[in-house]
């Protein structure tokens, strides 16, 4: 039993490094109670456990500082997240690369990585500084995770000054499916699945618009009286919640990323793998493979289920194939554009090719195969028989 993960303590700590104990409007209390209790009965050495409470008082202090911004400046309650496009698929399916090329236009906003590691400056933050001090501070994290940890690096990279994906913000709130890809909570995973992800994506929201509005102070977007750029949003977290999701942002378009289950599952686990073994000496790794084929499974069937209830009325939504992107990415992306009603301009069209020749190229991944997690290829195909049935058998078609 690890007493370091304690919910009291823990918001006691991220009050006094910060000197603040104003948590805002959003309630958290529960979900931290809970995933702190399961924390603290899992199997985690001390490397780990560190990790990982350090985590979530860094969680707790953005949220913190977060809410002493937006007492200062109220007007960040008042920003508009207009339409954002929101890029979904399970993980490895291609949502990074969409996500990528579209940020490349400079008329839609995304939040770069350095901004997920620390959405909060700090309160004296000047904001006629050349530089935000921030982006340092995320570019030694990526060096050191380079250094430290390339094995995860190499299977998850996260780079500063790309755009990122934003679970972190769900994270942050205590309600994600983040903890049990790193360690074995098996209450914190039951009880999650019963709950209302509204203070969530909730929190998401307030995020994005203090985000919106810090681009605001930096002169990226236009004055309150004029046009706001889109967000581009992307995790594949997103997909189980399409609902909660489209309640946040009713004038959403879903960019749904579809792939060979048999390549997307091995991945996913690969990495979950990756991440247990950072945080504790034992590793089931046939386990990890089932808890991922079975949570992705019920991912799946929440977003068709999702989808098939959505009214014709509700057509902001397209369709792309892992294979499809590769092979030419950028018709891809001006099928979105069409879907839209937005021009592909040449100069965002010049953007993102130039996004594609100078973007990161990342190392060789680790080996891995569905056996080394106790899968198998058919075992895979029948669990996702009616996703590959219902979206991908154009594809399949295709390529036979």
């Amino acid at each position: 039993m690890n007493n370091s993960f304690d919910a009291t303590g823990l918001a006691t700590t991220a009050q006094q490094k910060e000197g603040l104990d104003d948590w805002g409007p959003l309630p958290f209390e529960e979900p931290l109670t809970v995933l702190a209790e399961s924390y603290r009965s899992a199997d985690l050495n001390d490397i780990g456990a560190h990790i990982l409470r350090s985590g979530l008082v860094h969680s707790l202090r953005m949220r913190l500082r977060a809410q002493e911004w937006i007492r200062r400046h109220p007007e960040i309650a008042a920003e508009v997240i207009t339409a954002p496009i929101v890029v979904v698929g399970m993980m490895r399916s291609g949502t990074t690369l969409l996500q990528r090329l579209l940020a490349a236009d400079n008329r839609f906003h995304c939040a770069y990585g350095w901004e997920v590691v620390e959405v909060a400056p700090r309160l004296d933050y000047d904001w006629s500084a050349e530089e935000d001090p921030r982006i340092a501070v995320s570019e030694k994290r990526e060096a050191t995770s380079r250094e430290l940890a390339p094995e995860l690096f190499a299977i998850h990279p996260m780079y500063a000054r790309e755009p990122e994906e934003e679970i972190v913000f769900l994270s942050d709130a205590f309600l994600s499916h983040v903890p049990e890809s790193g360690a074995q909570v098996p209450r914190y995973r039951e009880w999650i699945d019963g709950q209302d992800f509204a203070p969530a994506y909730a929190y998401l929201h307030r995020m994005l618009q203090f985000l919106q509005w810090q681009k605001r102070q930096r002169g990226l977007t236009a004055g309150p009286a004029g046009p706001v750029c889109r967000w581009v949003l992307k995790s594949p977290a997103h997909l189980g919640y399409l609902d909660s999701l489209r309640h946040q942002f009713p004038d959403l378009h879903v960019v749904h990323m579809h792939r060979d289950p048999k390549q997307t599952i091995p991945s996913g686990a690969s990495l979950n793998a990756t991440l247990h073994a950072m945080h504790s000496d034992e590793v089931d790794r046939h386990r990890i493979g089932a808890q991922w084929l079975q949570r992705m499974g019920w991912t799946n069937d929440r977003a068709m289920a999702s989808r098939s209830g959505w009214s014709d009325e509700f057509q902001r939504y397209t369709d792309i194939e892992f294979t499809d992107a590769v092979a030419d990415p950028i018709g891809q992306v001006a099928r979105v554009y069409d879907a839209i009603g937005l021009t592909l301009t040449s100069d965002a069209e010049s953007a993102m090719r130039r996004w594609l020749a100078e973007r990161p190229r990342e190392t060789a991944r680790p080996p891995y195969a569905a056996t080394d997690f106790g899968l198998d290829d058919r075992e895979i195909d029948q669990r996702f028989a009616e996703y590959n049935s219902r979206f991908r058998a154009a594809a399949t078609s295709r390529r036979n």
